[in-house]
């Protein structure tokens, strides 16, 4: 059976359920999706040489990863030719790329130090988003930044943030597309602390200013994430999810809230989340992760909350820009390419059969107190034919199909990755 007799048939399932497929297909494939690039080399970057601190760790050593920005750049190219639908590329400071033996500290950074990104954006038709780095570096004092009672300290990382808005700034101008710049940092402590609020007041303080220098709210979307706890800092964060949602709506003409499904208690729901957010964000941003026990960054996978996520997304409007997605995971254990393309193809995926989910008329079930046909309408949906409407999508888009592109990872990782020393 051909594909086109094979949609044609899923088509007809899901009309029968009030689903128009094409109109899914086409309302997915325009929807930009934010891919992360340091999963291409273990978030090592290019500024430094050193081991990750600062709450981050990556664990395996696979083979391959990307020590170049060329190879990087070469690994990201692989990687999208795999996924179907619209791309962002998420950026990190720390992947500044400097020439002729220039350097560069964090809070000296300039626009000219991410050129080569903005070009390769730029040749894929692609928006960029970036991510201050506020670990891995010296001036960390104490494991601290923004939050430190060292004044110089605090200093270096406050200059730090106005740089990068001043480079999401240049990314949203070239590109022509909103950048999203996020602030997180994993400042805390690894024992229970004598004060609590200094910290966050310093912290707050530092953001005012960061967010003090000049941008355009329409073109930058600085955000401001949380963390339960990082490594090294498991009874303290300063930036905990309650501090940084007020933040953000304290200053909601400033900044948006993003929320990483990674860091949050282990029972507490993303997806439940999202529509309370909706209710009083015009926008709000996510980091799309699957944590196991912690938050351990493993690939997203099409399990039930990154369904029960993108079902929030789609129904809460969010694909008509009220919602910024991102990945943001990184395994080393596993071939990066193939991660990534895992990763990324399985968000959409879920977005899709959110798409595919006839939401009013579940709705009116709940509102009309018929619960018990609720139930079964929404386990019915999961045996409809999801699969083929998927493969319609990646021919739409040009991408291979389930069961086609796991060869093409062999093939790069024997001829190209095999061969990094």
């Amino acid at each position: 059976m051909t594909l086109t007799e094979k949609y044609t048939y899923a088509k007809d399932a899901y009309a029968s359920i009030g689903i128009d497929t094409d109109a899914a297909i086409e309302k997915l494939k325009d929807v930009p999706l934010s891919l992360h690039c340091w999963q291409g080399d273990d978030v090592i970057g290019f500024d430094h040489d050193g081991p990750l601190t600062g709450g981050i760790q990556t664990t395996g050593n696979y083979p391959g990863k990307a020590k170049t920005p060329e190879e990087l750049f070469a690994d990201m190219d692989e990687a999208m030719l795999l996924m179907p639908g619209q791309k962002k590329i998420n950026v990190h400071a720390s992947y500044a790329i400097f020439e002729d033996g220039e350097f560069a500290d964090r809070d000296a950074l300039e626009p000219k130090h991410f050129k080569k990104w903005v070009d390769f954006a730029k040749e894929h038709h692609m928006g960029l988003d970036f991510n201050p780095t506020f670990f891995s570096h010296p001036n960390m004092k104490d494991g601290l930044t923004l939050s430190s009672p060292d004044e110089e300290t605090r200093r270096f990382w406050i200059r730090h943030g106005k740089a990068c808005i001043r480079i999401a700034n240049y990314f949203a101008e070239e590109t022509g597309i909103p950048c999203v710049m996020n602030i997180w940092t994993g400042d805390g402590y690894k024992d229970i602390p004598a004060d609590r609020m200094g910290p966050r007041m310093r912290y707050r303080d530092s953001i005012d200013q960061i967010l003090s220098e000049p941008y355009d709210f329409h073109k930058v979307k600085p955000c401001v994430e949380s963390k339960v706890f990082g490594i090294g800092v498991e009874s303290f964060t300063a930036g905990s999810g309650e501090f940084t949602l007020l933040y953000a709506a304290a200053n909601k003409d400033k900044c948006i809230p993003l929320m990483d499904n990674g860091h949050y208690h282990p029972t507490e729901m993303v997806s439940d989340k999202i529509p309370a957010l909706l209710t009083f964000f015009d926008e709000i941003a996510l980091h799309i992760t699957r944590p196991v026990r912690w938050d351990s960054d493993h690939v997203v996978l099409f399990d039930d909350e990154t369904r029960e996520i993108a079902k929030e997304i789609v129904r809460c409007g969010g694909l008509d820009g009220h919602v910024h997605m991102a990945l943001d995971y990184f395994d080393a254990s596993i071939n990066r390419i193939s991660a990534w393309t895992t990763g990324f193809r399985n968000v959409q995926k879920a977005l899709l059969y959110a798409l595919l989910t006839p939401n009013e008329a579940l709705k009116k079930l709940q509102d009309e107190n018929r619960l018990t046909e609720l139930m079964v309408r929404q386990e019915e949906i999961k045996t409809l034919p999801f699969g083929i409407v998927w493969e319609k999508y990646c021919e739409v888009c040009g991408a291979p199909a389930d069961g086609e592109w796991f060869a093409e990872i062999e093939r790069y990782e024997k001829e190209v990755l095999s061969k990094r020393a």
